[in-house]
């Protein structure tokens, strides 16, 4: 291996039924490097990853990594820890009901000589490894007191505790806010410092040129190419990733009239849930796209579960389509013409053992009801057209969702809804954690939407996302609507908006 090199894969191969989800793949990392693995949805990124770390039995090419002679194949994740390659996921993976220390040490405890587990001399050890990397915690304190943020760096600790010269960082700043994502960058520049070299996923562009030194970009399961940050602007980046050379996001363009003469959609008067929304009015016109702007915790989402029923709304009043109506439940709500994509898309989305056909047509099956089957020659007829339509990615409507990209698997919750044909759409983060391309692409299918004629509710992280998209945005904070914004629609106007809460 190169001098200052910790991990090499040559000529990376690898193919899933009817997909080659690799096709000669190289990747280099070096010592005390943050190396993005960049891509869209369906690159080959997590393939990589996996192969990496023994979850994937690839059937070309070599990995080599410092300290181990020739090449290595790990056949789990626990022979790649044995060679230091650790990752962290987006999903901790660690216990929430155990202590700090117990998951630092979780299956490693060290033992008294009477061979119990020594407690004193885990918690002492776990209260320096913190110390180390400069992470503020009761290392005695159930793990599930601590916010994401925090989890996610325990996990990191204790990779790094293992000896791990490859830290894997896999999407971990997708549910995380501002400050929290510089505590972590914090600390993976200590790790950096200490020579650790971390692999990092993301669909942030703009933490890529904050925090990385490299960019690796895949391509439909293929190798583009290896870049110093500072000889890829971004939009060669994009058009790295995508193929081509675009900037396909100005190309969205909303509609700009005065929705207040259209027909009112959804009214909402007073709703509210115990412990969670405050009493809130909401208008939505015929054709408007409506966004919910605020932090992290602020509300969005609990807003939108209220009117949609997921949790039942204790006080106020709802109309739909001008006629007063009792959602209790989200059945009432589907029922009254509306569709809700949730933001947990893999808790509350896909069912991960049906087929990218059933999971399509498992919304509008609901909705019939049991004594109304849809025949198989509908279901084809349906699953085709919205695979279509929404652009998904699938060696075929009968492979099973979970073997698609997090974005196509998003598209296929989308195509879900759509095949309901809703009046009221409410896409809660439709775009998280997907990348540039499947972005626009569904940017673009929520204007189209609302050209012919439907309703949205759109909760987006991203303020630049929601300004090219919704022609109005409320304001929340503290499970309080606190403001709404039509005339300033500006990225100054949103976060004064967010910040101060002033209409």
């Amino acid at each position: 291996m190169e001098e200052n090199v910790v991990l090499t894969a040559r000529g990376i191969s690898m193919t899933f039924p009817g997909v080659k989800a690799l096709d000669n793949v190289d990747f280099t990392l070096r010592k005390g490097e943050i190396h993005a693995l960049m891509g869209e949805n369906g690159a080959g990124k997590s393939t990589l990853i996996k192969c990496l770390t023994g979850i994937n039995d690839f059937e070309a090419g070599e990995i080599r990594v410092e300290g181990v002679d020739g090449p290595v194949k790990n056949r789990s994740t626990k022979d790649a820890q044995n060679i230091g390659i650790s990752t962290v996921y987006q999903e901790v993976n660690l216990c929430p009901n155990l202590s700090v220390a117990e998951n630092l040490f979780i299956g490693r405890e060290p033992l008294t000589k009477l061979h119990t587990i020594d407690r004193k001399s885990y918690n002492k050890r776990s209260m320096k490894i913190m110390e180390d990397l400069g992470i503020s915690v009761d290392v005695t304190q159930n793990l599930e007191n601590y916010s994401l943020a925090i989890q996610q760096m325990v996990a990191i600790a204790r990779a790094v505790d293992m000896d791990c010269k490859v830290l894997i960082l896999d999407e971990p700043t997708s549910s995380l806010d501002d400050e929290e994502v510089e505590k972590l960058f914090s600390l993976m520049r200590k790790l950096k410092e200490k020579g650790v070299g971390i692999i990092f996923v993301t669909h942030f562009l703009e933490q890529v040129y904050a925090v990385c030194d490299r960019i690796t970009v895949l391509r439909n399961g293929a190798f583009v190419g290896e870049f110093p940050i500072a000889e890829l602007p971004r939009v060669k980046l994009v058009a790295a990733m995508m193929g081509k050379d675009l900037d396909d996001l100005a190309e969205i363009q909303k509609e700009q009239k005065d929705y207040s003469k259209e027909p009112m959609e959804i009214e909402a008067k007073g709703l509210s849930h115990a412990g969670t929304i405050k009493p809130f009015d909401l208008n939505i016109h015929k054709g408007e796209v409506v966004g919910i702007g605020g932090l992290l915790g602020s509300g969005r989402s609990e807003l939108a579960r209220c009117i949609y029923g997921a949790d039942k709304a204790q006080t106020g009043t709802l109309a739909v389509a001008g006629q007063q109506v009792k959602i209790n439940q989200p059945i009432d709500a589907m029922n009254k013409g509306m569709g809700m994509l949730p933001d947990d898309r893999k808790a509350e989305g896909i069912i991960a053992d049906l087929s990218v056909r059933e999971n399509i047509i498992l919304a509008l099956q609901a909705k019939r009801g049991m004594f109304k089957q849809l025949s198989r020659a509908q279901q084809e007829e349906i699953a085709d057209r919205y695979i279509d339509l929404v652009k998904i990615k699938t060696a075929s409507k009968d492979t099973l969702i979970k073997q698609l990209s997090g974005g196509n698997q998003q598209k296929v919750i989308l195509a879900r809804w759509l095949a309901t044909d809703p009046d009221f759409l409410i896409l809660d983060e439709p775009t998280r954690g997907i990348d540039v391309g499947t972005k626009s692409e569904i940017q673009k299918l929520i204007v189209k939407l609302a050209g012919e004629g439907k309703s949205v509710l759109f909760i987006s992280s991203e303020i630049e996302e929601m300004l090219r998209t919704c022609n109005r945005m409320v304001i929340m904070r503290d499970g309080q609507k606190v403001g709404e914004i039509d005339h300033d629609l500006s990225q100054e106007g949103v976060m004064k908006a967010i910040a101060g809460g002033e209409s």
